[in-house]
């Protein structure tokens, strides 16, 4: 079976060469939205992300018949992890370097004692960005050599979809950064703008993301699986959509999806492992 480890948010610590910055988004925030930043909490309730969900919809209306399921296939027995394989899956990171880097050690601790063949599988479920300041420091983890040791799979979460959308198109700025954009923001070093500001504001904040994102990280973020199939276990950010073929699922679904998929009882055609919650 497949080994789940959780990366939990416990807080923030903000990356060194974004100092200057930091300070002056916390300066120019009000009183709560401070304490929320500097405690890593997500503001967004379940409305706003529907909210943004439903900008980010027309971007996905025409992949519903793309095949979006990237298949492993590793000889073994259906409905299991195939034998002697081991696999690991770790849910949403949201900016936590620091815990990131504790859970990876952890994870490489447990393979060194053994007990299976072949090298190691290791599925990131999504949401690497947003509400943590060390947001670029995780996807420079995630590229860096201390995954080496494993088969790895990195899949998009939506708040990289709504990070892409961003890029383009400067409009969602503000729903994105109350839900953890603006801490994502800071960590590349770019100033959020306040929340009730002009439009002209959030262009220059994209502009400048799309200047100071190394080519390496839109690669990964441009790039990203929308999901990963093992043996008869099905890995997925956000979930699928019942009573829909596992191949016929889309992309917002498999980005946003929550109660229908949490709530519905029916069998879904393998086990399902996901994030967002």
């Amino acid at each position: 079976m497949a080994n789940m480890a959780r990366l939990l948010r416990t807080g923030t610590i903000q990356p060194a060469d974004s100092v200057g910055v930091l300070q002056e988004f916390l300066l120019s925030s009000p009183l709560q939205r401070m304490a929320e930043a500097i405690t890593g909490l997500a503001r967004a309730t379940g409305e706003w992300l529907a909210s943004l969900g439903g900008l980010l919809a027309r971007s996905f209306q025409d992949k519903g018949k793309t095949p979006l399921t990237k298949e492993i296939h590793i000889p073994g027995p259906p409905a299991l992890v195939p034998p002697g394989r081991r696999v690991y899956a770790v849910g949403d990171v949201h900016g936590r370097a620091d815990l990131l880097i504790r859970l990876i050690d952890t994870i490489r601790d447990d393979v060194a004692s053994g007990g299976f063949e072949g090298r190691p599988i290791l599925i990131f479920l999504g949401d690497y960005i947003d509400r943590g300041f060390q947001s670029k420091d995780v996807i420079d983890i995630l590229l860096g050599e201390k995954l080496s040791p494993f088969e790895t799979y990195f899949l998009k979460g939506n708040h990289e979809a709504a990070m892409l959308q961003f890029l383009r198109d400067p409009s969602i700025g503000p729903r994105w950064s109350e839900f953890g954009g603006a801490e994502t923001l800071v960590s590349y070093g770019v100033r959020p703008p306040r929340m009730r500001t002009s439009m002209d504001e959030w262009a220059l904040a994209s502009q400048q993301l799309n200047d100071v994102l190394p080519p390496s990280h839109l690669n990964f973020l441009t790039s990203l699986d929308l999901s990963v199939r093992v043996g008869d276990y099905v890995f997925v950010h956000a979930g699928v959509r019942p009573g829909v073929p596992l191949d016929q699922q889309t992309e917002y679904d498999m980005l946003w999806i929550r109660d229908e998929f949490l709530s519905d009882g029916r069998a879904l055609g393998a086990v399902i492992v996901h994030g967002h919650t």
